[in-house]
């Protein structure tokens, strides 16, 4: 077993074995690491932090090299549970990175409610480190504790190698690591997205019951609307300019949105992709979780899509 170990790691981490010494490290075994159900969490969670930042001009490619300074989870911090930490926006020296990861890691301990240290799977040493499997871990509790409608990818498990160092030696096994809930796949919608997309199940059913809920839908739009004047009739062809969408956005949401900022009689097709571009911008900004929508299909006059943006905003304040 330790001769795998040894075969695994890099040249430099066995310069450091004494700084871990009396400490129980994991490592991904090799074969784990290319196992696509992992490759396909990586995807979804660098996905959601960008998406996430994008209004920070933010964009991630790597979990493994790019968190590990707190920039991205200082701004994830402030994104999601509005936390915003006196910490310097750029650290160049280790110490200092540390230093802001402690503070980081402490108020993301407190939102995540893990009281119980043994709980946590991942501290400031770990994050530095750029340790993936730490980091995965941390991302993971966020997504569940801040927008757990987020489809992560079910039953993720990888094989680690613990290793031990002590005065004595090194010892290690070889377990099962845990990285997300162990559900039924087969009635996951991260296995069969359209399977749990209530728009894309609608839009299997008959005609009737098609024109019923979008009935609905117009209805409190319309009850939305009425103060500024505006009715809709057709939602696939008013909305596509994104124009009555915007204004939408800025009445449930209680903001105005700047004239100067859209078009409010767009002209052409590049005119109305900047207002409806807008529009799902300002949405993620309020947190609200849409599946993937390209502006062109609402442009487009897409039913499907348009459907989607607006039993996400019909859901979210039909009762208010």
């Amino acid at each position: 077993m330790e001769a795998d170990i040894f075969d695994y790691h890099k040249e430099e981490d066995y310069l450091c074995v004494e700084s871990f010494q009396g400490e129980r490290r994991k490592l991904i075994q090799p074969t784990s690491l290319k196992d696509p159900t992992l490759g396909k969490l990586k995807e979804v969670l660098v996905d959601w932090i960008n998406r996430t930042l994008k209004q920070e001009h933010i964009v991630v490619q790597s979990l493994e090299e790019d968190l590990y300074d707190g920039l991205v989870l200082h701004h994830l911090l402030s994104r999601l549970a509005g936390v915003h930490l006196a910490v310097e926006e750029i650290t160049l020296t280790s110490s200092a990175q540390i230093q802001k990861l402690e503070l980081i890691l402490g108020e993301l301990d407190k939102k995540l409610g893990l009281q119980d240290s043994s709980l946590i799977k991942w501290n400031v040493k770990l994050i530095h480190n750029k340790d993936l499997l730490a980091t995965i871990h941390l991302l993971v509790a966020m997504v569940k504790s801040f927008q757990p409608e987020l489809d992560l990818p079910p039953n993720v498990k990888v094989e680690v190698v613990i290793v031990e160092v002590s005065s004595s030696g090194i010892k290690s096994d070889v377990q099962i690591e845990v990285l997300t809930d162990d559900r039924d796949t087969a009635s996951d919608s991260s296995s069969n997205p359209e399977r749990e997309d209530p728009i894309e199940q609608l839009l299997n059913l008959e005609a009737h019951k098609v024109n019923t809920v979008k009935k609905a839908i117009l209805h409190f739009v319309n009850q939305n609307m009425v103060t500024m004047g505006l009715h809709v009739a057709d939602m696939d062809k008013q909305f596509a300019d994104g124009v009555i969408l915007l204004l939408l956005i800025g009445q449930l949401e209680g903001f105005f949105i700047p004239l100067f900022d859209f078009n409010l009689t767009p002209v052409n097709e590049s005119e109305m992709l900047h207002n409806v571009t807008l529009a799902l911008d300002l949405l993620n900004d309020t947190g609200l979780t849409l599946p993937s929508i390209d502006p062109q299909d609402i442009v487009s006059q897409d039913t499907a899509a348009t459907l989607k943006i607006l039993y996400a905003l019909f859901k979210k304040h039909k009762g208010k």
